[in-house]
């Protein structure tokens, strides 16, 4: 009754019947394209100005000469800044095996121990959240006093380590920032403080997003628990296992404020980004080569992420 009631109203002369909702999809206007516009020009020059442009600027000045001061001075020079670099220049092998040595070393020990940290407090132990914060604080830190820290921990004479050996003050005791066999792998243990907590951070964000009915499936078809992690769990985080593996290559190649705050990258801790600062900044600069090595370390970096990278996507299809 009340259905044909309105039904009549609606039909009655004199009575409008409400508009129908439109379905069409309403165009942007001229404010929302602004902020569209907006949104996506900012960053993207954001990007262009300080990554792109001054990398191509890069590229292109490691082929001159020039003493960084007159525009007019440039001079062309072809292959030979990358062939002095290669060739004469003493630091660039030592600092290559450096940074080789150090790729490794955070991929082999301090992604691993980070890992480790995700698995063991994904386990819903008491006190967790206490724990995360303990492993994650070095990640706030900033490099530069991470490696304040850990020259308070390896000092010679007033060194937390050397008291605990016993040989502070002593003349056995160990510097282990001063002696060019030993401070490559002090420094890389400092670097692994801070860079197993962000991958520790990433890991457990990612195995917190892991559906339990895979694990539950896994243990209904006999897996153990290792059989689960490495089989199940690891692949099913291949989204973060790509980040995991691209921030360490990054890390391991671009790695710079800690030996340059020990001795400014000299004696044992030469690292190639070390020596484009020292050829682009001082007295002494010079633009052609230190250019000619922040190219060569750019092709280094970019060379293993994009062969795992296609790699990973080409199995993935």
């Amino acid at each position: 009754m009340p259905q044909t009631t309105l039904r009549s109203a609606a039909a009655a002369p004199g009575v409008t019947a409400p508009p129908a909702r439109s379905r069409r999809v309403r165009r942007l206007s001229g404010r929302d394209r602004l902020v569209l516009g907006l949104m996506v020009g900012v960053p993207t020059l954001i990007q262009a100005v300080l990554v792109w442009i001054p990398t191509l600027l890069s590229v292109g000045l490691s082929f001159t000469r020039w003493n960084g001061l007159d525009l007019a001075d440039i001079r062309p020079a072809g292959l030979s800044n990358y062939t002095y670099a290669v060739e004469e220049y003493p630091p660039f092998w030592p600092a290559l095996a450096h940074n080789i040595i150090w790729l490794v070393f955070l991929a082999l020990i301090a992604t691993p121990i980070g890992l480790l940290l995700a698995v063991l407090l994904d386990q819903k132990i008491r006190g967790t959240r206490l724990y995360q914060s303990v492993f994650f604080t070095p990640v706030m830190l900033s490099m530069v006093m991470v490696g304040i820290i850990w020259q308070l921990v390896y000092a010679r004479n007033e060194g937390l380590l050397n008291h605990l050996l016993g040989t502070a003050g002593t003349s056995g005791a160990v510097d282990w920032f001063g002696d060019s066999d030993v401070n490559l792998w002090a420094a890389l243990v400092a670097t692994t403080w801070r860079h197993a907590g962000y991958v520790m951070v990433l890991y457990l964000a990612g195995l917190k997003g892991i559906d339990p009915s895979l694990r539950e499936a896994a243990a209904l078809d006999g897996a153990n628990g290792r059989q689960t992690f490495f089989r199940v769990v690891l692949p099913a985080m291949r989204p973060i296992n790509i980040v995991i593996v691209v921030i360490t290559i990054i890390e391991g190649l671009r790695a710079f404020d800690i030996v340059y705050l020990i001795n400014k990258g000299t004696n044992g801790l030469e690292l190639l980004s070390v020596l484009v600062i020292q050829n682009l900044v001082g007295a002494g600069q010079v633009i052609g080569v230190g250019s000619a090595l922040a190219v060569i370390l750019l092709v280094i970096s970019l060379g293993p992420i994009v062969y795992y990278l296609v790699r990973t996507f080409r199995r993935a299809d």
